[in-house]
């Protein structure tokens, strides 16, 4: 019996790759993408992808879009309300896995699958231990171009927000920072990919600060640009 999967996607690299590995196994349909939005800003919280980018990505890789919308700030109660609704909502349209680009993190790993004990639907982590620099090689060989839309500074100079994933950017990390940003170091938006019908048009607009930490924003609508 297929394995109907609805996949955890946050716009970046990780949840693109996930995507790939997932459309490699015959037992597997991909029926949508499941993302939370800030509606105070129109945007995924912490990528700070706009909704824009979002639909566009959904589009490009042949895939609904299910939104859970979220206030800003969100308690965790209210996040955890959210997400009990659209597990309910999911099972009931037939989906049966959730899938998490998830790499190493055991506490946020423990933390999926509590969330869906009970709800009916089984976690999926398809890429779960894979060795993260050479995945990250691996993605940009394969032809995925991903921005970084988010840098922590305690963890990442600045410096970086904006740039592009690509190997000069992974030759020029600092030594401790995991090249997939899986500590939180940094977090990416995925604009062309073999798990996409076409690339999409955009460009890397202004970088600020913001909480603590420096977004940069992917404009729609331009052509793409190494920053």
């Amino acid at each position: 019996m297929s394995r109907r999967v609805l996949l955890s996607s946050s716009s970046g690299k990780d949840s693109a790759w996930t995507m790939q590995v997932l459309r490699q196994d015959p037992d597997v349909e991909i029926v949508g993408l499941l993302t939370t939005v800030n509606t105070t800003h129109g945007r995924v919280a912490m990528h700070s992808t706009r909704r824009a980018i979002l639909e566009a990505q959904a589009q490009a890789v042949g895939l609904p879009l299910h939104v859970i919308p979220l206030p800003w700030p969100c308690s965790k109660e209210v996040y955890e309300h959210a997400m009990r609704a659209a597990m309910e909502s999911a099972l009931k349209s037939g989906v049966t896995h959730i899938a998490f680009g998830d790499l190493f993190l055991e506490d946020i790993r423990a933390y999926r699958i509590k969330q869906l004990e009970g709800s009916g639907l089984e976690p999926l982590f398809p890429i779960w231990h894979e060795p993260t620099e050479p995945l990250a090689r691996r993605m940009i060989d394969a032809g995925v171009e991903a921005f970084l839309t988010c840098v922590d500074p305690k963890k990442l100079s600045h410096a970086f927000a904006g740039r592009k994933f690509d190997h000069a950017f992974l030759n020029d990390l600092p030594e401790g920072v995991d090249p997939c940003g899986e500590n939180g170091e940094f977090h990416t938006c995925v604009l062309a990919g073999p798990m996409f019908r076409e690339p999409l048009p955009a460009v890397v607009g202004e970088v600020v600060e913001r909480d603590g930490f420096y977004f940069a924003d992917l404009v729609p609508g331009a052509a793409i640009v190494d920053a």
